[in-house]
């Protein structure tokens, strides 16, 4: 027997006995799972971000374990099972790629998005940004916005043309700042300014989520050394010049901190 499937078998066996036999899997909902995927997928994304193979091999099986619950409570519903919803994804695949199950041909990448945002709506879906979920942090949900626009042909030409948009949208903050207007303008043109950078980023192949994540971390670990090494001065950074503080932040950036 092909060694995936009994792995994912002996993952629905224990997932029966612990929905049977254990107090705390037995008490759980839908809704009590909920935050605890979001977590679990988040944990996902570091360990990618880590290039953390390993890690990434365990957070997979806990989203598995994860999908697995949810369909064990769906059958106890009697709404559906695991065999529905993985035949429901493959059926979906396989309409959604006629070009590898049909007989439709595509040059590249992109049109094959384009195919797959008309066969959705097609599907009955009334606006191709149907599918970009809600609660999906603002940074991500833009740069899935933008690209499911341009599956429809909705996008700028070229990255020249987004740059200068960029531009164009860091001059209209400008002027709102200078005439101290009303934080709602000002927050109206920063939030357009930064809808064009994660924009451009898109032009350019930059994830703009994991740019700002990576950034975080190294702000974090530079910051840790700077906190590290004034404690080594004997001294407390609250006690510290900005040009002292900043001074030992540049040692930090030889270091690849």
């Amino acid at each position: 027997m092909d060694p995936r499937l009994t792995a994912f078998e002996r993952l629905l066996n224990i997932m029966d006995d612990l929905r049977e036999k254990c107090p705390w899997d037995r008490k759980q909902t839908m809704e009590s799972l909920r935050k605890l995927t979001i977590e679990e997928t988040y944990e996902l994304a570091d360990a990618i971000l880590e290039n953390d193979l390993e890690e990434i091999k365990k957070e997979i099986g806990d989203l598995m374990l994860h999908m697995v619950f949810y369909a064990k409570i769906g059958s106890e519903k009697g709404a559906f099972d695991i065999t529905d919803a993985l035949n429901g994804i493959c059926e979906k695949l396989i309409h959604r790629h006629p070009h590898i199950y049909g007989d439709v041909e595509v040059k590249d990448e992109e049109e094959v998005k384009a195919n797959w945002e008309k066969l959705k709506l097609k599907e009955g879906k009334k606006s191709v940004l149907e599918g970009v979920p809600k609660s999906l942090p603002a940074m991500v949900k833009a740069n899935r916005i933008q690209e499911k626009a341009r599956g429809v042909g909705f996008d700028w030409d070229n990255k020249e043309q987004v740059w200068e948009k960029v531009q164009e949208e860091l001059n209209e903050l400008k002027v709102e700042i200078n005439e101290a207007a009303s934080k709602e303008k000002i927050e109206n043109e920063f939030g357009d300014l930064l809808f064009s950078i994660i924009n451009y980023a898109r032009f350019i192949d930059i994830d703009p989520e994991s740019a700002l994540e990576k950034t975080n971390k190294k702000f974090i670990s530079r910051f840790q050394y700077l906190e590290q090494k004034a404690k080594a001065l004997g001294k407390n950074l609250h006690d510290m010049t900005l040009a002292q503080m900043d001074e030992i932040w540049e040692e930090a950036k030889p270091q690849k901190l």
